[in-house]
């Protein structure tokens, strides 16, 4: 099974080179699993880009604000 090409879109830190969190399209998964998002411990999510733009949209109204209060 050959290796999928992720296209890298976004990184969250970019100061180091520890495995920063990053975001790919990965344009030969499938359609529901397109966007993934990786953290520095390897770890990823899957997402379709409705699912990714649902995401984006509530972090820029303000409704994903209470997450870094309660993770801090």
């Amino acid at each position: 099974m050959s290796e999928s090409v992720q296209e890298p879109v976004a990184r969250f830190c970019g100061n180091c080179n520890c495995g920063c969190p990053q975001v790919f399209v990965d344009h030969d998964a499938p359609e529901e699993r397109r966007i993934r998002i990786t953290d520095d411990f390897g770890q990823q999510i899957q997402l379709s880009a409705d699912q990714f733009r649902d995401l984006l949209e509530q972090a820029k109204t303000g409704s994903l604000d209470p997450v870094t209060t309660m993770a801090g």
